[in-house]
């Protein structure tokens, strides 16, 4: 079984589509190649949308957990993140 201790952690409750997901693979850019981010979500459309479109890009999620007022989700940086062709 894999750690899932995050590495860091990004609030983005109150945070509308589509700059909730632009905010979460900023911020995993900037981590280490398998490094964990654990980044909360209001339920609804984030919920929706996130997590689809990093799977997507090539990230993997980790865990979903339901905290009654928000999800947080643990999205974990592949080694190497394939680049979309043009």
């Amino acid at each position: 079984m894999s750690n899932l201790t995050p590495d860091a952690q990004l609030d983005l409750r109150g945070t509308p589509c589509p700059i909730n997901f632009v905010r979460t693979k900023l911020r995993l850019q900037k981590m280490a190649p398998g490094s964990l981010l654990e980044v909360w979500l209001d339920p609804g459309e984030p919920m929706e949308q996130v997590p689809d479109s990093l799977k997507m890009e090539g990230y993997g999620i980790e865990q979903i957990e339901d905290r009654t007022d928000f999800f947080a989700l643990k999205i974990r940086r592949p080694d190497q993140i394939s680049e979309p062709e043009l």
